[in-house]
């Protein structure tokens, strides 16, 4: 998310290096790429012009103290405006309320409502330790309920069957009887989308919202609709006493205009963020985190919460204690570290997160292909454990088997290899706990275009 812009943002602040203090002339060009990289970003208009006023007015004639480039002076204006634009923290969902909390989900057809729903409850279990009940009050689409009982199912929370024979009425009135009965700290009703806003499901959901009073009333917005998607949750503000949205299909979407103009436009916060397909691919929308993602800045403390929600502590655990010991690292660990990195989402995803990224070149981040991490894992997975544990013995007859049984070609294999013994080199350096050595092996990677896997240059082979 956030790519095309974070390019276009990071050229111009470079183009003010070398400026002894930021004045109406030498930001005047930097404000007109911002500007135009806002629009190419799908940012609403009116959203922009505001922006780029503020950000005028808060940068001319501000003096650039000694420890601050004007380039740098400048991102930091830039970064303070687009956390106010999209607001100065997350806003948590607000649950205080006599069990259950009733959350009501509103959105248009195809926007993801009904898996966010899932993702939701499935947030509140373990991040919120809650109890989740889930029921569906779509009585017109083929299967909606039979999918949400899926995703409960996978989620592990509450389920309250119900059927497209009942109104939605009904259904509310039965599944909040019976979050009562079994002392459910939070229902949530997914209700009835549409392929546009129309008098009729309005009405609906308007009737459901009086019967259930919700604490949150939460609209869910495909995010690659861009400004579409906050005008859209405008009209649901206006007929509908919304409280939060949540953006969908965020991983997808390049551009990031939804997300910059939602809370101007409607005045509501955006309080989640979908960034997969995978019902745990839910995260709270911090605006200070997200600014500095788009200056390509990272994003460290949601890097350090996904490694600690999604890494294996026990295997990164035996892995520390077996290098410790000298025991080396052979490719049955370099699977598991691939098998690691996958579950944060995958280095694109990483990369997204580590600070210095708007350094890159533009585009860099794009050429990083986790598809080539999937296939050396198949690569590795057609090997006998003991080409695992000993790869000297690959022999080219060896070679031949393990490329034909895992679908690739022998150059894959060999750079495979390659990579593994660089990799066996950094951890050799960590033996005895030698951390300060193992920095300085890193240091000496990143020198010769190591770094990340796939950045390309030195001894690393580019991904393809």
């Amino acid at each position: 998310m956030f790519d095309n812009l974070t390019d276009r943002l990071s050229g111009t602040f470079r183009k003010l290096t070398g400026k002894a203090v930021l004045t109406e002339n030498n930001i005047q060009d930097a404000l007109r790429e911002v500007r135009r990289a806002l629009l190419e970003a799908d940012v609403a208009l009116s959203v922009v012009k505001d922006f780029i006023d503020r950000v005028s007015l808060r940068a001319v004639g501000q003096e650039v103290s000694k420890s601050l480039s004007p380039g740098q002076a400048f991102i930091k204006v830039v970064q303070a405006e687009l956390e106010a634009l999209m607001g100065s923290a997350n806003a948590e969902l607000d649950l205080k309320a006599t069990p259950p909390a009733v959350v009501l989900m509103a959105g248009l057809q195809g926007a993801g409502k009904t898996t966010t729903a899932a993702k939701l409850s499935l947030w509140l279990k373990q991040n919120a330790k809650k109890t989740v009940m889930l029921v569906s009050a779509d009585v017109y689409r083929p299967a909606a309920i039979q999918q949400l009982q899926t995703l409960a199912n996978e989620a592990g929370v509450e389920f309250f069957a119900s059927d497209i024979d009942q109104s939605p009425r009904d259904i509310a009135v039965a599944a909040l009887a019976e979050a009562k009965r079994k002392f459910v700290d939070v229902l949530i009703v997914d209700t009835a989308g549409r392929l546009a806003i129309d008098k009729e499901m309005m009405n609906e959901i308007s009737e459901l919202h009086s019967l259930l009073n919700p604490v949150e009333t939460l609209f869910v917005v495909d995010a690659m609709t861009g400004q579409d998607a906050a005008n859209t949750a405008k009209a649901f503000n206006d007929a509908l006493p919304l409280t939060g949205v949540i953006l969908t299909k965020a991983d997808g979407d390049a551009r990031g205009g939804a997300a910059l103009s939602v809370r101007q436009i409607t005045g509501k916060p955006i309080k989640f963020i979908g960034m997969g397909e995978k019902i745990d691919a839910l995260e709270p929308f911090y605006p200070d985190r997200i600014a500095s993602r788009i200056l390509g800045m990272g994003d460290m403390l949601s890097l350090i919460e996904q490694a600690e929600k999604k890494v294996d502590k026990e295997k990164a655990e035996r892995l520390a204690r077996k290098i410790k010991k000298g025991k080396g690292f052979d490719l049955e660990d370099f699977k598991e570290q691939l098998q690691q990195m996958q579950s944060m989402g995958g280095v694109a995803s990483i990369m997204d997160k580590m600070p210095g990224m708007g350094a890159l070149p533009p585009g860099a981040s794009k050429m990083v292909d986790d598809s080539q991490f999937r296939r050396m894992e198949a690569i590795i997975n057609s090997m006998t454990m003991r080409e695992r544990t000993n790869p000297t013995v690959l022999n080219g007859s060896r070679k031949r088997r393990i490329t034909l049984g895992s679908g690739t070609q022998i150059q894959d294999l060999n750079r495979l290899l390659k990579q593994h013994k660089q990799m066996q080199k950094v951890m050799k350096k960590m033996k005895g706990g030698k951390l300060a050595n193992m920095m300085r092996g890193l240091g000496g990677m990143q020198g010769q275009g190591g770094g990340f896997p796939g950045g390309g240059g030195g001894n690393m082979p580019p991904f393809r």
